[in-house]
């Protein structure tokens, strides 16, 4: 994403707090969930619905290659979720402008929506950073702070580069949800000490590493940016795979104590050449 820097101020993302850990930040994320109007678009001539398809379908195979995927949504909440990775938000804008200009867009009833960008926690870098800090007696928030963040910051961005402007899986499911760090009366995640937070994600971290090569998950941040704190994007192939991670997820400290989860979405990934097969009221194929 662009970074546009307030005047005066030399680095603005790094924060002053030690309590507060380092992130790094990537592509731009955009969910749309839509219902489809079914009765108005099986009240179109033929003819009608086979034309407003192939223009729909032209404009969503060109955006495949720009980090945009469709998925038919399995339950009530809606039928058709696309989403989109885009290097900024104004790419994400103008994906969505476009889209909106469709005779399609008509027979297409907005259900939700969410934005987010990429995000990678750094809370061991952080940890360490901070007790390397402390040893030789840096202030928080003086330059010398400010540079070593910052310097933390850039080799860790050169190391994680792929994982911040990451393509969409091609896997066949895909399971959407927010999420948000309880804060509450008892429960206050923001209250608890930056190391006992590490410690939390790490141990939360290995119950997800189980799974690597059967689920694909990318995590979004959303503070500032939408309802929630968090998106978690999960993908596979086998959707059972997305009840046994999150569920055993459920039972580590991290999770049973601070999480709080909003909305489930389930798709599944069809291509553009497969739109008139949804418009059809059939599952799409691969």
């Amino acid at each position: 994403m662009q970074n546009h820097r307030p005047a005066g101020d030399k680095n603005p993302g790094i924060p002053i707090n030690p309590e507060v850990p380092l992130t790094l930040e990537g592509s731009a994320i955009l969910h749309q969930m839509f219902r489809v109007r079914w009765e108005e678009w099986n009240g179109l001539e033929e003819e009608r619905r086979r034309a407003i398809t192939e223009e729909a379908a032209g404009t969503l195979a060109s955006l495949e290659g720009s980090g945009t995927a469709a998925y038919s949504v399995v339950g009530h909440k809606g039928d058709l979720m696309l989403v989109h990775f885009r290097p900024d938000f104004e790419e994400l804008n103008a994906t969505e402008l476009r889209l909106a200009q469709l005779g399609l867009w008509r027979y297409l009833e907005p259900r939700s929506s969410y934005v987010s960008v990429v995000e990678l926690g750094l809370y061991e870098s952080t940890v360490k950073l901070l007790d390397s800090l402390a040893e030789r007696g840096v202030s928080p928030g003086s330059e010398e702070w400010r540079q070593a963040m910052e310097e933390t910051l850039e080799r860790q961005r050169a190391a994680m580069a792929p994982r911040l402007e990451p393509e969409i899986p091609p896997a066949r499911y895909l399971c959407f949800y927010p999420m948000d760090r309880r804060r509450g009366e008892t429960k206050n995640w923001y209250r608890l000490p930056i190391r006992e937070r590490q410690r939390m994600m790490a141990e939360h971290g290995l119950v997800g590493r189980k799974y690597a090569g059967a689920v694909k998950q990318i995590i979004s941040g959303s503070i500032g940016f939408d309802d929630w704190e968090w998106g978690v994007d999960l993908f596979a192939d086998d959707p059972l795979i997305f009840k046994k991670l999150i569920y055993e997820m459920r039972f580590d400290e991290a999770s049973a104590d601070y999480a709080v989860f909003g909305p489930f979405w389930v798709g599944i990934r069809f291509p553009a050449t497969q739109l008139s097969v949804f418009l059809a009221g059939r599952v799409p194929e691969r």
